[in-house]
């Protein structure tokens, strides 16, 4: 094991691969996930992100092992490598969609792409290894798939990330994507990793040493990000698997009623009445404040349903209760900007219930007309520098 001397050497990193694959591997499967109706689609994401990383591990063994009859060892490890990134863009794929939403991606067709995937790699070695006039044609079809399956996931993945960006905000009622926003850049950097490949298969010799340290730079911290989301995945459980745990639908399609008009409208206008009373009460303990409540906890909050607590703030506020909410929190804020200047402003915005600093800058901005630093340095009068 004498090239274990050399760090620079392609086998050297290799080896340092494979073992990271594996390790990665080993640590994600000892994990556990509560065991809800949701939680299955996040262990059944844990898990297959785990087999993608032991794929990508044995595939670095395989090459080490062929390394004594290999004719061009370097070329042979771009193309395990081609076929450890192709399984991992489309395992990393399926659980980030499946995580999103669970119907963009079925079992079978998962398993139908394994399948292909598993035959095309095995002509692809074969063919190299024998030498065979063939290589190249194999080659070719095989670069054109991936590209193919890498811009269909792409395409899938946009539609459920943008899909459950509006759960979330129709079940929480404020911006909450940014709780999830680590998905898409993950799913991103991850996309362009397995393409930039295809770009160190046409650079000389001695590159894909490179492109392998990044990939297992990117595995760990895909891994660290992935563990935390575990940790703290209770927002997309309650609002992606709304349906799924309530038998509830997000966005519900309104019944028409017969009913007397007159008497639902006298019924509406003394419901309204009750809630404008709790709504005193709810602002004077600052109940605007708390954030990562969905609207249903909202309206048992006011003692109302989330129906009147949308009309009320359509009929008798003109503007919807996330537009009122805000304007209370940025009130809030200003005062606390001006009355506690040693508090720094990310923690300001926390304190009124943003739990996103640029979403609290965005809306300070919009309705003020300045920065939270602008007001803060003005002591409340920007326009008057």
């Amino acid at each position: 094991m004498d090239f274990l001397t050399d760090i620079t050497n392609i086998r050297t990193i290799q080896w340092l691969a494979c073992t990271d694959s594996f390790m990665l591997a080993f640590i994600l499967m000892l994990i556990k996930v509560p065991q809800t109706e949701y939680s299955k689609r996040l262990a059944n994401a844990k898990a297959t992100i785990a087999i993608s990383f032991l794929v990508c591990g044995m595939m670095m063994a395989f090459s080490l092992y062929k390394y004594p009859t290999v004719w061009n060892y370097e070329r042979f490890s771009s193309l395990t490598m081609l076929i450890a990134a192709v399984f991992s863009s489309m395992a990393m794929s399926y659980s980030m969609i499946n995580l999103l939403d669970d119907k963009a991606i079925t079992g079978s067709r998962f398993i139908m792409n394994i399948f292909l995937l598993t035959v095309g790699s095995i002509a692809l070695v074969e063919s190299f290894l024998e030498e065979s006039y063939l290589y190249n044609f194999v080659f070719v079809i095989c670069i054109a798939l991936f590209i193919i399956q890498s811009i269909y996931y792409i395409i899938l993945f946009d539609k459920a990330y943008k899909k459950s960006s509006k759960k979330l905000e129709a079940y929480y009622d404020e911006e909450e994507d940014h709780k999830i926003r680590w998905i898409r850049f993950c799913y991103i950097i991850a996309m362009l990793t397995d393409l930039f490949l295809l770009v160190y298969m046409l650079l000389p010799n001695g590159f894909m040493k490179i492109y392998i340290a990044w990939y297992v730079l990117f595995m760990v911290y895909f891994t660290c990000n992935f563990i935390s989301f575990i940790g703290s995945h209770k927002l997309i459980l309650d609002a992606v698997a709304h349906r799924t745990l309530s038998g509830q639908a997000i966005f519900p399609v309104k019944k028409k009623k017969k009913e007397n008009p007159e008497m639902d409208r006298k019924k509406i206008e003394k419901e309204f009445d009750t809630l404008e009373r709790h709504l005193k009460t709810w602002v004077e303990n600052k109940k605007y404040r708390e954030y990562d409540k969905s609207r249903d906890e909202i309206a048992d909050e006011l003692r109302t349903s989330n129906d009147i607590l949308q009309l009320y703030f359509s009929q008798r506020k003109g503007q919807d209760f996330r537009s009122w909410r805000t304007e209370l929190r940025i009130n809030d804020a200003k005062k606390i900007l001006l009355d506690n200047k040693e508090i720094s402003i990310n923690i300001a915005g926390e304190m009124c219930g943003f739990s996103d600093r640029s979403n609290f800058h965005r809306q300070f901005v919009k309705l003020v007309g300045c920065s939270p630093k602008r007001w803060r340095d003005t002591d409340g009068h920007p326009d008057a520098m």
